[in-house]
């Protein structure tokens, strides 16, 4: 017997959901630091036109797919395209939330280490040294591992309740609240002296530093910060009622998505060249950023304190939609507990985050192609399955999913002409696949040395 559907209870609830899952550690941890590793300016520019042309069709395409099956990702490929390959879509994606999830859950253990600190005052101190302390945190062992262990714990809790009484609700408070503290960072980080020098490396496009390379984080940041490729918003828009407009929907989230981004990088980069910091510093960029901008301000720790929170809440809804792939998955057929499954999977996953945990610590050591065990993982999911599983996407939706349904899905609610459904079919049939393809030859050394 199959498990009674959830839902989300409205569109609002829906979008914030789904804007949740896409702005966390994406849009406000990855960003910033991958833009100053990667040219700024430049970087930035081509994630906004990846993510315009690339990343929104593939959400409206993963929200067909999900509520034209009206079943979690797994499930939704055996309905749609029964004993077939397509099925491993499904699988991919949710292996690839797992592996995400063993280090997306390492930095949110950060997060919450430093929201700890903060509120017994222990970040904003007179002549603080912020990287010192990033450093004393990650390579602790004891407090990369606690941090983990309380990450882990808060999602098994939250997801345990389901869509509308865990994620949906938490989501409505969360997403609101954080915009606002966003607002007030960049404005106090524009006023600093030298700010401006910030906002031009952030702003102004400098192509002579872009590489191959570059361009693939720039489209692997796009599908990562709106979660798509690993079939994510497929679940999400399981749960969805029939009458909500899709397209609207998808728009709504890349343009929360777009704006947030546009707020990290200026709420960091100012700061960054205002103190004579390095954009480059790297996946450690706005936890020593973030402390320095508050410090310069009345009240600097009550207000690092209060966004610090807001910031964890934003990295806990994006992980809450990698966790609900992986459990919805598990609890299809409904002959297990939710409950239980979501247990089990918490308890998993931080053993198997344990070696990405200790990459600074006890591990550090261990070197895979050049990087970190974290590194690494990251590296693998964001720039080679993201990609990858996108393809895949793009590809089934284009030429196996029935185009009777996917037109019905697409046109639900809309008040668009034909035109842009058109637009949408020629993005996903060509352009999407074509790009993602041309990038990977790119980075391969097989089509140019730069694009």
């Amino acid at each position: 017997m199959e498990e009674q559907r959830d839902q989300w209870t409205s569109k609002i609830g829906f979008i914030l959901s789904s804007a949740g899952a896409a702005i966390g550690l994406g849009a406000i941890w990855k960003l910033p630091y991958v833009t100053g590793m990667s040219g700024g300016g430049a970087f930035f520019l081509i994630f906004v036109i990846f993510t315009l042309l690339i990343g929104l069709p593939m959400l409206i395409s993963e929200y067909i797919i999900g509520r034209g099956a009206g079943k979690e990702a797994i499930s939704a490929y055996k309905k749609l395209a029964p004993d077939s390959f397509w099925v491993w879509v499904g699988r991919i994606g949710v292996l690839g939330c797992f592996l995400l999830l063993t280090f997306y859950s390492v930095v949110g253990g950060w997060v919450l280490i430093y929201t700890f600190k903060s509120l017994i005052g222990q970040v904003i101190q007179t002549g603080a040294d912020y990287e010192g302390l990033f450093v004393s945190v990650i390579t602790s062992p004891t407090v990369t591992l606690g941090g983990l262990l309380l990450f882990t714990l808060c999602n098994v809790v939250v997801i345990s309740f389901g869509i509308k009484n865990g994620i949906e609700r938490a989501n409505k408070y969360m997403m609101p609240l954080l915009f606002i503290f966003f607002l007030i960072i960049v404005v106090r980080a524009l006023t600093l002296e030298g700010a401006m020098e910030g906002v031009k490396f952030f702003l102004a496009p400098d192509f002579s530093s872009i590489t191959g390379e570059a361009v693939l984080y720039a489209l692997g940041q796009s599908f990562f910060s709106l979660a798509v490729g690993f079939s994510c918003m497929v679940t999400y828009s399981s749960y969805l009622k029939k009458d909500v407009n899709l397209t609207s929907s998808a728009g709504s989230v890349v343009g929360m998505n777009i704006f947030v981004s546009l707020l990290a990088g200026l709420a960091v980069f100012p700061v960054v060249f205002a103190l004579g910091m390095e954009p480059t510093e790297g996946p450690g960029l706005l936890f020593m950023v973030l402390p320095a901008a508050f410090g310069e301000i009345p009240f600097g720790a009550f207000f690092l304190s209060l966004f610090l929170i807001l910031f964890l809440f934003a990295t806990l809804t994006s992980s809450f939609s990698l966790y609900e792939i992986i459990v919805s998955a598990f609890t299809a057929d409904g002959k297990r507990s939710r409950t239980t499954v979501t247990m089990m999977l918490g308890a998993v996953l931080f053993i198997v985050a344990i070696p990405a945990a200790l990459s600074d610590s006890l591990l550090s050591d261990v070197s895979i192609a050049g990087k970190s065990i974290f590194d690494a993982t990251d590296y693998l999911v964001s720039n080679i399955m993201l990609p990858l599983g996108s393809l895949l996407i793009a590809l089934f939706i284009a030429y196996k999913m029935d185009k009777t349904l996917v037109k019905e899905q697409y046109h639900i609610g809309s008040t668009s002409n034909s035109s842009l459904y058109g637009l949408w079919r020629v993005l996903m049939s060509i352009v999407v696949p074509l790009t993602i393809i041309v990038v990977y030859l790119n980075m391969l050394g097989i089509v140019g040395d730069t694009m």
